[in-house]
């Protein structure tokens, strides 16, 4: 056998070069293909969601690739009333991905595709019917996108999550079909955030826990809010441990006008339903470079919680990167208002359609001009500035 056959992974430890190393966008001495670590919780994923403004639908879906599991998967999660019931549907779709890399250029996972149109500005997404469920989107980014800080995360001398993202606001133009009917999509009215993001996180099946954290996991305190204004977009992150110490502060405005401003050191105060961990809104004062504040007023319109469907954190259903076969599809249908449902709700992170209002003098336009975008939220645990002793502490 020639050393070029050898190349072609006739034998799978030769398996490597792929279309990707055509292109001249090497980072390691080794083929595109082959992820930088060997952890298995290597993963590249994008999320996007989209909403009309009137907290009536929200769309979330997503797609990933886990290079050192071998799977490439795609979601597609939609709560809306039906029948005067609140529910989430939810399309997950898997298979494995190719060992040489050959599909990371066409992202697509059976009838699930994500189509660049022009890099970091425009982009479909297409989902071929599904169990019921089909997509034809276009989404145009309204500003540049945003670098976040990387993002890491450690349980004693382990690291749990080491990643790197970029986040983008955007409008959306096409059909969203459920069962028949179709949703009109117009970029007058439909918004949406989206974000890529590539490292270690925890992904696929769980694997043997060896000798128990030290310290053990108390929960975390996390705060994510892309908002899109006619003039701006904000973009910020938090992250917080249990005693309200901040592991991520990340708060970025960006103009049309391409002037990016870092938004200093967020105060915030979420408010929560009685009883719950459901958050409202948020109070968000920031401070602009000259040392003016800007504050951000947000409320919630619909909460979608994204361990329900979505493949998160805490989900019992579906979970990223998990091998469900070739060509693997199902939908699941969760009636919100069932106890058994909604006792998972404040063991996850919960997506919000948000709506903000900007005040103060370092807003630099009119005092309550509006914006739209996500509300993300998790209070996961104890986190001790919020009142939460412990992971089953409700609002009061």
């Amino acid at each position: 056998m020639s050393a070029a056959g050898a190349g072609h992974g006739l034998h799978g430890e030769y398996v490597g070069l792929g279309p990707l190393d055509e292109f001249p966008i090497h980072q390691l001495p080794r083929p595109v293909a082959w992820a930088g670590s060997s952890d298995r919780n290597f993963y590249d994923r994008c999320y996007l969601n989209a909403h009309d403004r009137t907290g009536e639908i929200f769309l979330i879906t997503g797609l990933g690739f886990y290079p050192n599991l071998g799977t490439k998967d795609a979601f597609v999660l939609l709560r809306r009333t039906v029948d005067g019931k609140a529910v989430q549907t939810a399309v997950h779709l898997g298979d494995a991905a190719d060992p040489r890399g050959a599909d990371r250029m066409a992202q697509q996972v059976g009838s699930y595709r994500i189509e660049v149109a022009e890099p970091l500005r425009r982009l479909r997404v297409v989902l071929e019917e599904t169990e019921g469920v089909s997509l034809d989107l276009h989404w145009e980014g309204s500003f540049d996108v945003v670098q976040e800080l990387s993002h890491v995360m450690r349980q004693g001398s382990g690291t749990t999550l080491d990643a790197q993202r970029f986040a983008q606001v955007g409008t959306w133009e096409g059909v969203i079909s459920v069962d028949g009917t179709d949703v009109a999509v117009t970029p007058d009215r439909w918004v949406g955030t989206r974000d890529r993001s590539w490292g270690i996180r925890p992904v696929g099946e769980a694997v043997p826990p060896g000798k128990p954290a030290d310290p053990p996991f108390e929960g975390m305190w996390w705060l994510y809010v892309p908002m899109r204004f006619d003039d701006f977009c904000v973009v910020l992150i938090i992250q917080e441990t249990p005693d309200g110490y901040r592991t991520l502060n990340d708060c970025t405005r960006v103009w049309k006008d391409g002037r990016v401003e870092q938004l200093g050191w967020p105060r915030v105060e979420v408010r929560y339903t009685s009883g719950t961990r459901v958050p409202t809104g948020a109070t968000i004062v920031c401070t602009t470079p000259d040392g003016k504040e800007l504050v951000l007023e947000v409320t919630s319109l619909l909460p979608v919680p994204i361990h329900v469907g979505g493949g998160y954190g805490g989900d019992p259903d579906w979970t990223h990167g998990t091998w469900k076969g070739a060509g693997f599809t199902e939908r699941l249908t969760y009636d919100m208002d069932d106890p058994a449902v909604a006792g998972r709700v404040m063991f996850g992170v919960i997506d919000h359609v948000g709506r903000a209002t900007v005040h103060g003098p370092g807003a630099g336009v009119p005092d309550g001009s509006e914006g739209w975008g996500l509300f993300e939220h998790g209070a996961l645990g104890r986190h001790d500035p919020s009142g939460f002793a412990d992971w089953f502490t409700l609002a009061p």
